[in-house]
């Protein structure tokens, strides 16, 4: 993934050759994608010395880290920290280090947080994810209010807006986030019908396949009717050549991925400002699932937003 101030990403670069092997100059080609000659020299040299491959990211990590703590250290550290379940404050006066690079060191390894470990053994619990994208894909439905035209109680207050309530009915918000990547898609929809259900799945499918992710092997879901009992749902399953798993009853934890996807869409979307109608505010979620998957950070892909996932996987199959 390229920096957040890259001015190129690989699509860019391989323009940059392209225009640079059909004769124009160097110095006028990087003028015109604003970046300067040296860099432009750089990605033609790395194309023709390695080819494609040259174009991707590689890693800015140092070759050598003189002054990173010695491996023994860090290794006392992680069975101080399983064995005691002691944080850095306590742990850094044992082994004679400041409490931030005790953080750090714990960070590296996965053992910053206690409740990603099992209090007994120690052993780090902290989720289970799918080893590809596509090998399974989350799907569930928020259910909102509509707006009225000009704004609900966000907007006029309480008073004023139960002053002019009117039974709006509601919306219904189909969304599906992959396991692996968390790539998501949302449509909203008025109703969570068998058919809805379906089509949304096919939509679904249809979408991630423009990032390459051309097969769904399994799509977990809640225990609602449609999901167990509609024959469309199973048909839109069969078609996909997917299997479709339900969660166990009363157990919402099950599906926590798009859950919290939920949750996300709520703070972030449909929260986030107050709204003078509901079609503003239905406008507004394409810009939020490009944000969401493009641009916003995510703390489970250790700050990278879910495209980053998608393109790291193509280059590993392909």
């Amino acid at each position: 993934m390229s920096h957040r101030n890259a001015r190129l990403t690989v699509h860019g670069r391989r323009l940059l050759v392209e225009r640079v092997c059909s004769g124009r100059p160097v110095a006028h080609v990087a003028a015109e994608m604003g970046i300067s000659r040296a860099t432009a020299h750089k990605w033609v040299r790395r194309w023709q010395s390695e080819g494609e491959p040259g174009l991707q990211d590689r890693s800015s990590r140092p070759l050598t880290t003189p002054h990173r703590t010695p491996a023994t250290v860090e290794a006392r550290v992680c069975r101080l920290r399983q064995d005691r379940k002691l944080g850095p404050a306590r742990l850094g006066p044992i082994v004679g280090l400041p409490a931030s690079t005790v953080h750090r060191i714990l960070t590296r390894h996965g053992l910053n947080r206690l409740a990603h470990l099992d209090r007994p053994t120690g052993e780090v619990i902290r989720r289970y994810e799918r080893d590809r994208p596509g090998e399974r894909i989350h799907v569930d439905v928020k259910k909102l209010g509509r707006i009225p035209d000009g704004g609900g109680h966000r907007t006029l207050g309480r008073q004023a807006s139960r002053a002019r309530r009117s039974n709006m009915g509601f919306d219904y918000v189909h969304s599906a986030v992959d396991d692996h990547s968390r790539l998501a898609y949302s449509e909203i929809h008025p109703d969570e019908k068998a058919a809805t259900c379906a089509g949304f799945l096919r939509r679904a499918a249809a979408f991630l396949a423009t990032f390459g992710i051309d097969r769904i092997e399994r799509v977990l879901t809640d225990n609602a009717w449609p999901y167990r009992k509609s024959f469309a749902w199973q048909q839109a399953l069969t078609d996909l050549g997917a299997t479709g798993k339900l969660t166990r009853a009363y157990r919402p934890q099950t599906n926590g991925k798009v859950e919290r996807f939920n949750r996300t869409l709520l703070d972030e979307w449909a929260y986030v400002r107050p709204y003078t109608s509901n079609t503003e505010r239905t406008a507004a979620l394409a810009d939020f699932l490009h944000t969401y998957n493009h641009h916003r950070c995510h703390t489970a892909l250790g700050g990278q937003p879910p495209i980053s996932r998608v393109n790291n996987a193509a280059a590993q199959y392909s």
